[in-house]
């Protein structure tokens, strides 16, 4: 079965489009059918590395929003990604209550995941147990440390929030930073990550060997992290 991604974190700058990008590689690497979702009006990134998978949607508009479960409720097998913009929480609650989506779904089988994705600040702890509070039992959590935003995460593993999701069943996943210089080389191409690490390409922007030899440690690494969520084992 496939499940509802929900991406996000609320503060901008932490990494949510990253983490998008790095679940939809995930799934086409091992060739589990998905749609992706763009839901940032002014920086489509996710649509912008994954043209070919992800499409824009307007959450505070239902007839835009439903095409998300409606694509899930057709095929139950499929994944849908989507990539939430800052400031999402508020919109997509009220898309969720409204439509009664999360019992919807589960009528077919399917759940809600929600990945918050964190910088070590206190207003990533602070998004994290306000999001814990709006949906409280009814969503899995997967909380993303993103270690490219972030290295003081000693008070988030101690923190109160933290504690909340575990008591929740939260899985709790950690992104190694990337070399700054071959993640923005990547960025400013418009690559894929399968892209970065496979195509010989000439110029400022592309990556040499050992660069692609990074890019890969780094993408196997965090998709031992995803194992624990999308593996054949986790549902």
């Amino acid at each position: 079965m496939g499940s509802l991604h929900l991406i996000g974190g609320e503060k901008g700058g932490v990494g949510k489009s990253v983490v998008a990008r790095l679940v939809a590689q995930y799934l086409i690497d091992h060739k589990l059918p998905f749609t992706g979702y763009d839901s940032d009006r002014s920086h489509a990134t996710f649509a912008r590395f994954y043209q070919d998978f992800a499409s824009p949607v307007i959450l505070d508009n239902y007839t835009s929003a439903d095409q998300i479960a409606e694509g899930l409720i057709a095929d139950p097998t499929r994944h849908a990604v989507v990539d939430l913009a800052a400031q999402s929480l508020r919109p997509l609650h009220q898309w969720v209550s409204d439509s009664g989506l999360i019992e919807v779904l589960g009528e077919v089988g399917l759940d809600v995941t929600y990945w918050h994705v964190m910088d070590d600040s206190k207003d990533s702890l602070a998004t994290l147990g306000t999001l814990l509070a709006t949906f409280g039992p009814s969503v899995r959590y997967v909380i993303v440390l993103n270690h490219g935003r972030g290295s003081a995460f000693n008070q988030v593993a101690t923190s109160v929030e933290l504690g909340k999701a575990k008591d929740l069943g939260a899985t709790i996943l950690t992104l190694p930073k990337l070399h700054e210089v071959s993640m923005h080389k990547i960025d400013t191409a418009d690559a894929s990550f399968w892209a970065a690490v496979n195509r010989n390409g000439e110029g400022e922007l592309s990556l040499g060997l050992l660069e692609r030899h990074r890019v890969k440690v780094w993408l196997k690494s965090f998709s031992t992290e995803l194992d624990k969520v999308l593996g054949s084992n986790s549902y």
